[in-house]
C-alpha cells in the first residue's frame, strides 16, 4: 500500500514538474533559431546575405498577402475611368493608388521585395562594418524604399526620380525610428557617486530627496561633512535633515571618515 502511494506521488510530481507544452515548443524554437544564426554567421558574406534576403522576403510576402486580402475590396474600386488613357497624370495617380491597395499577390510581391532588400543590405553592411548603427539602418531603408517604388509602380512615369525620393523618405523615417528606439531602449546610466547616499536615504524612507543631494553636488564623499545648513541649502525639510544627520552620526564608517 505504501509502495503504491509512493509510486502515485512520483507520477504526480513528474506531471507537475513537466513544463507547459507551449513553453517547451517556444524553447525549442528559440534553440533552433540560435543554432541557425550560429551556423549562418560562419558562412560567407554571399551565402549569409542570400539566406537572410530569402527568409525575410518570405516573411514579407506572408505579411503582404494578409494585408492584400484585407484591402482587396478597396483595390477593386480603383478602376480607370474612360478618359484616364488620355491623361498621363490621372493614370499615374491611379497606378500609385493600386500599388498601395493591390490584392494579395500584388502586396505579397511588394512586401517581399521591400523586406528582403532591407534585410539583405543590412546584413551586408553589418558584415562589412562590423556593427549595426543608424547609418547602416538608413542605407538599408534607402535600398528597400527605392526597390519598393520601382516594383510596385509607385514611382509613376519618372521612376528613377521617384525611386530616389522614396528611398530618401524611407531612410529618414528609419533613421528617426532607430534613434528613437535607441534612446528609450538603453537603461539610464547609474551615477556611482551617490550609491551610499541612495542607500541611506532608502533606508530612512527619504529616497525622494536624492535629487536634492544631486542638485547640491552632495556626493558620497561629502557625507561625513554634512551639516544642517548644507542640507537646508538644498531645500531638505527639518525633519528629514534630523534623520539624515542622526544616521550619519551613528554610522561607524562615516565616523571614521570624519576622523580622517
Amino acid at each position: 500500500m505504501e509502495e503504491h502511494k509512493q509510486k502515485q506521488g512520483l507520477v504526480v510530481s513528474k506531471l507537475i514538474s513537466q513544463k507547459n507544452p507551449f513553453e517547451l515548443l517556444q524553447a525549442r524554437f528559440k534553440q533552433s533559431e540560435e543554432g541557425f544564426k550560429a551556423w549562418l554567421s560562419k558562412q560567407s558574406l554571399v551565402v549569409e546575405a542570400a539566406v537572410v534576403t530569402a527568409t525575410s522576403s518570405l516573411q514579407g510576402a506572408a505579411i503582404g498577402g494578409i494585408m492584400g486580402t484585407i484591402t482587396n475590396d478597396v483595390s477593386s474600386t480603383f478602376t480607370p475611368p474612360p478618359q484616364a488613357n488620355l491623361n498621363p497624370q490621372a493614370m499615374a495617380s491611379l497606378q500609385q493608388a493600386q500599388a498601395l491597395s493591390g490584392g494579395p499577390f500584388v502586396q505579397a510581391r511588394n512586401f517581399a521585395v521591400m523586406t528582403g532588400v532591407n534585410a539583405g543590405i543590412a546584413c551586408v553592411m553589418k558584415r562589412l562594418r562590423g556593427k549595426e548603427d543608424v547609418q547602416s539602418s538608413m542605407v538599408a531603408a534607402f535600398g528597400s524604399g527605392a526597390m519598393f517604388s520601382l516594383v510596385s509602380g509607385l514611382g509613376g512615369p519618372n521612376q528613377v526620380t521617384n525611386a530616389v525620393t522614396s528611398g530618401l523618405f524611407f531612410a529618414l523615417v528609419q533613421g528617426g525610428l532607430y534613434q528613437f528606439g535607441q534612446k528609450f531602449s538603453q537603461p539610464p546610466v547609474e551615477d556611482t557617486r551617490y550609491l551610499r547616499t541612495r542607500s541611506i536615504l532608502t533606508g530612512l524612507g527619504l529616497q525622494g530627496y536624492e535629487k536634492n543631494f544631486k542638485k547640491g553636488l552632495l556626493t558620497d564623499s561629502t557625507l561625513p561633512l554634512l551639516t544642517d545648513s548644507a542640507l537646508r541649502d538644498v531645500k531638505i525639510p527639518p525633519g528629514p535633515r534630523l534623520l539624515i544627520l542622526d544616521h550619519i552620526q551613528r554610522d561607524p564608517d562615516l565616523k571614521v571618515g570624519k576622523k580622517k
